[in-house]
Parts: structure tokens; sequence; C-alpha cells
């Protein structure tokens, strides 16, 4: 399944399946996954026992079109996305960093949902 993958990401590959052995959303506590390319993030909020993603946001949405993916962009886009979160009368959820290491965008977006209100 990896070995066409160059090492980088064949490495976030196998933490990502690790990790997701053990995290799974339920309704009252879903799961907040993360995915970041190099020009995008894009965050979402999902349902795994429903199947459903309840929501999301990213920067290719208009209202944050002039958001990188950087560390103070995803400060940004954690506090937008957790307002967004508490709209929905979501205020815990399980964070998935998708395989990523929990440092830099990632990290800056989970403290940006947490300062929010949301919590961990």
């Amino acid at each position: 399944m990896f070995k066409k993958l160059n090492d980088k990401a064949r490495k976030r590959l196998h933490r990502k399946v690790h990790i997701r052995k053990s995290i799974f959303g339920t309704a009252s506590r879903p799961r907040m996954t993360v995915y970041r390319s190099n020009s995008n993030l894009y965050v979402q909020v999902v349902d795994d026992e429903a199947g459903k993603t309840l929501a999301s946001i990213s920067t290719l949405e208009k209202d944050f079109a002039d958001v990188k993916p950087t560390v103070e962009g995803a400060a940004k886009l954690g506090e937008a996305f957790g307002k967004r979160l508490q709209d929905k009368k979501i205020t815990t959820v399980v964070f998935d960093r998708n395989g990523y290491l929990y440092h830099g965008v990632v990290k800056a977006l989970a403290d940006g949902t947490r300062k929010a209100g949301i919590a961990f």
C-alpha cells in the first residue's frame, strides 16, 4: 500500500493509520481532522458513527482567501473554526492530527480552536 510513495509521505500515512486505530468520533464528541497542503489548510469535524461531516473550514473559502498556511494563518483559521463549532453547539472534539507532527501549523490550529472555547 505504501511502496510507491516517497519516504516522507509513507511515514505520515503510517502514523495516520496508527493514530486512527484509537481515535473515533461520536455524535457527542466528534473527530476534528486536519489536512495541510503547501498552499491550503482544511479542517473538518466528523461523526464517525453516522459517517457525516458536521462542520468544515478551509483556506479556499472566500472569507479566508487571504489566509496562508502559516502558523499565524492557522491560528486565525482555528479561532474562526472554533466559533463555527460553537454556533453548531459542538463544545468538545477529539483531535486527529492526521499523521502530521504536532508542531508548527497543526499546533497553532489546535491552539486557535482551544482559544475559541473548544475542548480537546
